[in-house]
């Protein structure tokens, strides 16, 4: 019963009109960021947080929601129409999607993605209502050496789960902490590692370095390498899929749900890891193994399926835990902490209509899109044809305008161009920015954690090993550390980081 109010209360905050508007808004921006190559949802969303500081609390959240999970159906429309994923998370996708489009059934592979991620997104919208107030009662029995085993954890597993050199990824999260301990010390007050700067006594700017580490440097990486979009079918046509379509994308859509909703909740790209994990499932236990890489309907629906599944359920660690399961939520929570929200489990109990708000909105946001985007097809075809030199300029001079906008600081817009150029850096030198920007996000939280731990046990370090929780989150953090370094292991992420 409490969980039927609890939702009631969540869609009477979603449906009304002011929040309606701000989801389609974010919906409709996230599929067009998902069809554009080369931006991508994080970028967006760094781009959009100056924005939402002007908006109330949940409507800011709905909207940046709604890019998230829009740009999962967008990634796969330039994933079958011209074989380039929107979306990393879509990459498999293009695999079967575009040889259908070759095939003449680009219509086809459209609706059997958005189908399969409207399913997939309204299972893991109700996994998330079901299983997000059990996590936040036992959240709120953590202590401060529970959190900070957690966040271990959590760091952790964003370095097993990025790509390539594990020490480059630790050496991210290493960076994303020392960048996060720029300003004035929690405790006594005193400036610390800000070079005499006084812009820097507060802290790094959170959106001036998600801005320039995600958004400027990915489009000069981009511009070094635009490639040609060259669109397979001018008009789609043919859009329902036929009875036999329905027979072959049943049951990878059930199954790609499952994955999806299971790996979304692991830190660091619990999404993009359910799409090829769903393919592969498909492959192997498939009667035609052969038709894979041919325009298998099972290769479009399973994955498809498993991405918006997994994006649905990287919420249930934010909203529970206050922990950040990959970039997108890392930027959620710099987003409630500018808004003067503490992520965590008090969230649930002191604004129930925010938690349970966002909730509601994940299905009517997920509704909005299979019933727009199938009739925009046509309006996203065109969008492709955007060249690069006139799109990314623009871009650059909305963020800049947005970036300024919060502060009114000219400061900023230089810390924009120097985390732009660093991100490019990284980028060079196969640095994944990902694990850096969760370590800045964790790194303050980590401190405040550890310190205030160490002086309720009277400078006593045992007490993280002594409280049983701790001491599993601890054990959970040094098995994922150990299982990465395996040599197979590091052999196959190195593969895969080649391949990307």
């Amino acid at each position: 019963m409490d969980l039927l109010n609890n939702l009631a209360l969540g869609f009477a905050t979603a449906a009304s009109p002011w929040n309606l508007l701000f989801c389609l808004t974010g919906v409709l921006l996230g599929t067009l960021i998902g069809v554009l190559p080369g931006i991508g949802a994080t970028a967006t969303i760094a781009m959009l947080l100056p924005i939402t500081f002007q908006l109330e609390p949940v409507s800011s959240l709905i909207m940046l929601a709604g890019i998230y999970y829009g740009a999962q159906y967008g990634g796969s429309t330039t994933a079958i129409l011209i074989n380039m994923p929107g979306e990393s998370s879509s990459a498999v996708t293009a695999i079967d999607g575009y040889q259908m489009a070759r095939r003449g059934r680009a219509g086809a592979a459209l609706a059997i993605a958005a189908i399969g991620s409207f399913f997939a997104g309204t299972v893991s919208t109700v996994l998330v209502a079901v299983f997000a107030p059990p996590l936040t009662a036992i959240a709120l029995q953590f202590g401060s050496a529970e959190y900070f085993s957690l966040m271990i954890v959590g760091l952790v597993s964003s370095i097993a789960l990025a790509h390539g050199s594990v020490v480059k990824a630790l050496g991210m999260v290493v960076l994303g902490l020392l960048l996060g301990l720029v300003g004035t010390d929690i405790y006594t007050g005193t400036p610390r590692f800000n070079l005499g700067i006084l812009e820097l006594s507060d802290g790094l700017n959170f959106v001036a370095l998600a801005v320039g580490v995600f958004g400027i440097a990915e489009i000069l990486r981009n511009l070094e390498n635009e490639h040609e979009r060259d669109v397979v079918i001018k008009k789609v046509t043919n859009l329902w899929p036929t009875r036999e379509d329905w027979k072959a994308m049943t049951a990878p859509i059930l199954r790609g749900t499952v994955i999806g909703s299971a790996l979304g909740i692991l830190p660091g790209g619990g999404a993009i890891l359910a799409s090829f994990a769903s393919y592969t499932v498909e492959k192997r236990i498939s009667n035609t193994p052969g038709e894979f890489g041919k325009g298998a309907i099972a290769g479009v629906a399973g994955p498809e399926s498993a991405n918006n599944a997994g994006a649905q359920t990287s919420f249930i660690p934010m909203l529970t835990l206050g922990i950040p399961a990959n970039p997108v939520m890392a930027l959620m929570i710099g987003a409630m902490i500018i808004q003067g929200i503490v992520p965590g489990p008090n969230v649930a109990t002191e604004q129930p209509a925010l938690f349970w708000g966002i909730i509601a909105s994940m299905w009517i946001g997920n509704l909005m899109l299979i019933l727009l985007n199938l009739p925009l097809i046509g309006l996203w075809v065109k969008l492709l044809t955007i060249p690069y030199y006139m799109l990314f300029p623009a871009i650059i001079a909305f963020c800049s305008i947005g970036v300024y906008s919060v502060n009114s600081n000219v400061f900023d817009l230089y810390a924009v161009a120097f985390f732009g150029l660093l991100g490019y850096g990284l980028a060079k030198l196969r640095c994944e920015p990902a694990p850096l920007l969760l370590g800045f996000v964790l790194g303050p939280l980590l401190e405040e954690h550890l310190r205030r731990a160490m002086i309720m046990s009277r400078g006593d370090p045992s007490t993280f090993v002594t409280r049983p929780i701790s001491l599993i989150l601890l054990l959970l953090a040094a098995a994922v550390l150990v299982v990465v370094l395996l040599p197979s292991i590091r052999k196959k992420r190195d593969e895969v980081f080649v391949e990307d």
